[in-house]
């Protein structure tokens, strides 16, 4: 059955598991008090006796997008929300002022920090309205990271916020430094994500208007999204209104890509450039020259540039979707294209996670693991009953690990859609399909009717939400737990 498409505007593989180690096919036992073990591994983690301090404070705004006012939710008044920032061993500590009407949470999204600060309920409780928390952990490791939401469909609107964490001991091989955050956007100028969910739920009901579309990517394996959104931002701003990096032309720059959408892929090139992929979701990988790179919601993709004479918009075509955003990177005077304009290097070398590997000294080597476990995704948009190892009850089995294993994990879509994999608390190796340790990563796409095996070290205990990070298809029930048993 051919998918149909919501469409925002017009309201204005794998390797098949084999089996070895203990099996999780029963239901995990009861959740025991790991917080004895939470604070040995917190105790464990480097320390540098320096603490970060910051503050976010959720609230609802007016921002400019770039001559297009929108009534949002935000942290502050900017989108992207401010930086945060620390060292390898520091303590961040930042206080959450819930300033919306309803209760809110932070996730530190990529970051293996202590479960009980994960911001993800159970782990963490929400954050009432009106009431103050403050998160308090330590960052094990560089890379980067972001911060957002794990409350209901808050992810569609704009709080988000970018997170480094540097190593002190690094050398930096490049002279400057260019953070772009990328985004779908509907809040307060379209439908709002509420009313985008119903719709999606109820189509068949005729509640809102639907339309049949042939947009589609292959390397999405086929339909690329359930939304069609009025704007895509970088930085938080409309493509007819971009913002503009300054460099020197012959300078090296490293570009730190956040994909913080809720439904939409992005593939990215800089014009003029090829771009050298260092980093996936904050860990090293064998350096390797594209001329774009593929992005789903929640990747990060650290690349670096040697800048060229001239000004050059940087472009992030919303996959399958007909549109784009763009911020632009200038080295002299100049005329950039007109908003609309495609660089060949769209078309060339795509970057996708399949193509990277981890370098040695992260590398997992795992080997033969533990405990094979599988989260099957099941699902359609028909009935919008997205589910991660789904129940007869309708609910999500969660599954289990015991600390120290190593763990295999497949992931296998059942579906028509594709879905981008997210695991709190941990970074995975993805397992290539001839068997070869791929790229470190806390996020993957996970292609239609595929399987997908990644491997992951047990060595932060709590409980994890697992989860597609599409915002909608989260809300809708595609998420479980992985839990730590004794």
């Amino acid at each position: 059955m051919s998918r149909r498409r919501f469409l925002v505007g017009s309201l204005a593989a794998g390797t098949v598991l084999a089996s070895c180690g203990r099996s999780t096919s029963d239901s995990p036992p009861a959740r025991p008090n790991l917080t004895a073990a939470i604070d040995r591994v917190e105790a464990a983690r480097p320390h540098s006796g320096r603490t970060v301090t910051a503050a976010l404070t959720p609230r609802e705004t007016t921002v400019d997008l770039g001559g297009v006012n929108a009534r949002t939710l935000a942290y502050g008044d900017t989108i992207p929300g401010p930086l945060v920032r620390a060292n390898v061993g520091d303590e961040l500590a930042v206080t959450v002022r819930n300033h919306l009407d309803h209760p809110t949470s932070v996730h530190w999204h990529g970051i293996a920090l202590r479960n009980d600060m994960d911001g993800a309920e159970p782990a963490t409780p929400n954050i009432a309205a009106g009431e103050s928390f403050t998160y308090r952990f330590t960052a094990p490791r560089p890379g980067t990271y972001w911060a957002h939401p794990h409350t209901g469909l808050d992810a569609d609107y704009g709080l988000y916020a970018p997170v480094i964490v540097d190593d002190p001991r690094e050398r930096g091989d490049y002279d400057a430094e260019w953070i772009v955050v990328l985004d779908d956007w509907t809040a307060g100028v379209g439908p709002s994500p509420r009313q985008i969910l119903d719709g999606l739920r109820n189509r068949r009901m005729g509640s809102m208007p639907m339309m049949r579309t042939d947009n589609s990517s292959s390397l999405l394996g086929g339909d690329a999204g359930d939304v069609s959104y009025p704007y895509y931002l970088v930085n938080g701003r409309i493509a007819v209104a971009p913002t503009s990096f300054t460099a020197k032309p012959g300078q090296r720059i490293r570009i730190r890509i956040v994909n913080a959408a809720s439904d939409t892929a992005f593939r990215v090139a800089l014009a003029g450039h090829a771009m050298t992929v260092t980093h996936t979701d904050g860990y090293p990988v064998i350096p390797t020259e594209v001329d774009s790179v593929l992005m789903g919601m929640g990747e990060r993709y650290d690349v670096t540039v040697t800048a060229q004479d001239g000004s050059f918009p940087l472009v992030a075509v919303a996959e399958g979707k007909n549109a784009v955003a763009r911020a632009l990177l200038t080295t002299a005077a100049g005329v950039a294209p007109e908003a609309g304009f495609l660089p060949g290097e769209l078309t060339g070398r795509v970057g996708t996670a399949d193509r990277f590997a981890a370098t040695p000294e992260v590398d997992l080597r795992l080997g033969r693991t533990d405990v094979d476990l599988q989260a099957t995704l099941s699902g359609g948009m028909m009935r919008y009953d997205w589910a991660v190892n789904a129940t007869a009850d309708g609910g999500n089995r969660p599954l289990s690990v015991r600390q120290g294993e190593s763990a295999s994990l497949t992931f296998a879509n059942t579906t028509m859609m594709w879905h981008p994999m997210h695991l709190h608390g941990h970074t995975f190796q993805v397992v290539n399909r001839d068997g070869s340790p791929g790229a470190r990563k806390d996020t993957v796409i996970v292609l239609p009717r595929q399987n997908l095996r990644v491997a992951f070290l047990a060595d932060n205990p709590g409980t994890w939400m697992m989860h597609c990070h599409n915002t909608y298809h989260q809300d809708a029930g595609m998420m479980t737990s992985i839990d730590y048993t004794t």
